[in-house]
């Protein structure tokens, strides 16, 4: 997985991650920032003493975590079938290139403390 940090003097800290990764650059400028850097270096912890995956619920996108992976899921991708009823005459699918991503739990302990370091966080 490769990624840059960036400081934006318009939109501050951000990470610029390859493209079947933007879920995840997009989960950690938007949902995560540099103020709840500390909440998901905890969910990494307990993780490693748990043998259930762990759910982080966030706005727009979900992380589950387990020993394994770090897999992202946009609320999106879980739209009710009774939505997307109102547009089945225009041959509209729910396309899901964009809507979930996942990384190897180690890349993932990687990429948190590498933004703990970049933003100050810790």
């Amino acid at each position: 997985m490769e990624y840059q940090f960036i400081r934006d003097p318009i939109s501050g800290l951000r990470i610029k991650i390859s493209s079947e990764h933007a879920l995840i650059g997009r989960w950690l400028n938007e949902e995560i920032g540099k103020e709840k850097v500390a909440m998901v270096q905890a969910l990494i912890s307990s993780v490693k003493t748990s043998y259930e995956p762990i759910t982080l619920k966030g706005q727009e996108i979900d992380l589950i975590l387990s020993k394994d992976e770090a897999l992202f899921e946009a609320h999106a991708l879980h739209q009710d079938s009774e939505d997307l009823v109102a547009y089945q005459d225009d041959d509209l699918m729910l396309e899901e290139n964009g809507l979930v991503s996942g990384c190897g739990f180690e890349d993932f302990i990687d990429l948190i403390e590498s933004w703990a370091d970049f933003s100050g966080s810790r």
